[in-house]
């Protein structure tokens, strides 16, 4: 008479076996074939770290037709001055703010824009504002102007998309001086675009137009999950605010690049200095932004700080708020991702790849072994 007690312990280990096998095939796969560590963590930076640095105040300074900081929609940190234009409208000088955010003077623009959208500084030193703003889609050429910092000076530089016109509000010239324009969607993911063939800002031609290329998109649909789609403020619909893509900064060193919304601020890693790549590998640090009426502008600090400001919409002008240390808080996340990604790429077969499999192989022969005991 057989054993049935013995019999029901085999079955009981058979099974285990072949759980624990399964359990453990897609580890190994994710160990094998792969230099990505098993998880992979984004820094995420609440709210409530940003902190008002200053309130815009033209009150000394006086204020010029057409400009007003009620519509500050671009803005740069350069020589411990703070520069800052509007947009459509109010977009007519860039205003010139000392630390506390006090306007000195104003800088007439060198020529007359349809809607500037954003302003970058070149490593020529030079402001570069965005004339990119086409809310109807209508327009044959949009424009980088250039402008200097001292006496206003500059020239237009007209460019021409290869697909048909886009609305855009992102602009930032890399550490070498290729300007990337990134469109704002109202779905899906902006398209990333440089003058053809990757011209530099010193060698557009004036007025042109120069033609663009397309070379990449920027997608953060992954780190815009459902539950966090009601982040933010102002008055576009919430579902929206963190696709439609406002604002960008580069560090002072070229190897940090921002891109913001109307509810985040993503911050991207470029250590060789080479923006669309670093689009294309995803932001390290998500940075929620406090309550804003319509924020469109970002910039960084000599210091690696970031700040970030918005229109009034027909309130008081509201405070720029800055996160401090924010360059240095991406170099550090971005190394430790390089230091997991080693640490993977040099060992997956141990980790999981050997491991594991060895492990399968072991359970393998005892459900091989419990088998011929069955049978027997």
């Amino acid at each position: 008479m057989p054993d049935r007690s013995r019999w029901s312990r085999s079955r009981w280990s058979l099974r285990v076996a072949v759980a624990v096998l399964a359990a453990c095939t897609p580890l190994a796969a994710a160990g094998t074939g792969s230099a990505e560590p098993f998880f992979r963590d984004q820094t995420a930076v609440d709210a409530s770290e940003f902190g008002p640095l200053c309130t815009p105040d033209d009150s000394a300074a006086g204020t010029p037709d057409e400009a007003s900081l009620e519509e500050l929609s671009g803005l740069v940190s350069a020589g411990g001055l703070l520069y800052a234009v509007g947009d459509s409208g109010s977009d007519r000088a860039v205003a010139v703010m000392d630390g506390n955010c006090a306007v000195q003077r104003w800088l007439p623009l060198p020529v007359d824009p349809y809607d500037v959208e954003d302003m970058a500084s070149g490593p020529d030193g030079r402001l570069w504002l965005a004339d990119t703003g086409d809310n109807g889609r209508r327009r044959d050429t949009v424009a980088l102007i250039a402008m200097d910092r001292d006496t206003g000076a500059g020239e237009l530089h007209r460019l021409t998309y290869p697909d048909g016109p886009h609305d855009a509000e992102t602009a930032l010239v890399q550490r070498d001086g290729t300007p990337l324009i990134v469109t704002k969607e109202v779905f899906g993911a902006g398209n990333v675009y440089r003058p053809a063939g990757g011209a530099v800002v010193g060698d557009l031609a004036s007025p042109g137009p120069t033609p663009l290329e397309k070379v990449g998109t920027l997608d953060v649909a992954e780190t815009n999950g459902a539950d966090d789609a009601t982040t933010g403020s102002g008055t576009t619909a919430p579902a929206l605010h963190s696709t439609m893509f406002t604002g960008g900064a580069v560090s002072a060193d070229g190897t940090v690049a921002a891109i913001r919304s109307y509810s985040d601020v993503f911050l991207f890693s470029a250590p060789d200095g080479d923006l669309a790549a670093a689009f294309a590998a995803g932001p390290v640090v998500r940075a929620h932004v406090p309550q804003q009426p319509q924020g469109e502008s970002i910039a960084f600090t000599e210091n690696g700080d970031l700040l970030i400001a918005s229109e009034a919409r027909e309130g008081p002008v509201p405070p720029i708020q800055a996160l401090p240390g924010a360059v240095s808080r991406v170099q550090e996340q971005a190394r430790a991702q390089t230091a997991a990604d080693e640490a993977s790429a040099q060992s997956p077969g141990t980790v999981w790849g050997i491991g594991v499999a060895g492990g399968a192989v072991v359970l393998v022969v005892v459900a091989g072994f419990l088998i011929r005991r069955r049978a027997r």
